[in-house]
């Protein structure tokens, strides 16, 4: 049975990034949906750090903190600042502010081992939120806080 970079074993679709590209293409389609976005992108990227560009992990691991701890609305608000910020006329630059109370990403990663995983998702009549978004977002809640977890678990 293949393997995914994560330790998660391939599910019905293939290894995470099948899954990763699959949800990608199903948002597009869902706003709703597409709520999820940005925690989709940071645990994928976070469980997956092959695919990711290193300077950006410690701002991911933080935004999961922050969805983690205060809910997606949250995370979307800080999501839409920084946008805002980056726009035409404003200042350039990523603003930390927003995640300086969330602890930086340990060193000495990746994990090997995630207790959720992006192959773990159902998928039903080709689709991810087949049963409800709200279930969906459940979904993607365990993943993400299985993603903390684990890089948290490098500091024991």
């Amino acid at each position: 049975m293949a393997r995914c970079e994560c330790g998660a074993v391939a599910g019905p679709l293939g290894v995470c990034a099948d899954y990763y590209h699959a949800i990608l293409a199903e948002e597009q389609a869902d706003p709703q949906m597409y709520r999820w976005h940005a925690p989709v992108v940071c645990a994928y990227l976070l469980q997956h750090p092959s695919r990711a560009r290193e300077k950006y992990l410690d701002g991911q691991f933080r935004q999961l903190q922050l969805y983690l701890d205060k809910g997606l609305d949250a995370l979307l608000r800080v999501a839409a600042h920084q946008v805002a910020r980056n726009g035409h006329g404003a200042r350039s630059g990523y603003d930390m502010a927003p995640l300086a109370a969330y602890e930086p990403l340990p060193p000495g990663g990746p994990p090997r081992h995630f207790r959720a995983a992006f192959c773990g998702l159902p998928v039903r009549d080709g689709s991810f939120v087949s049963d409800g978004h709200s279930t969906y977002g459940d979904r993607i809640e365990a993943i993400a806080g299985a993603t903390v977890e684990s890089w948290r678990s490098l500091r024991a």
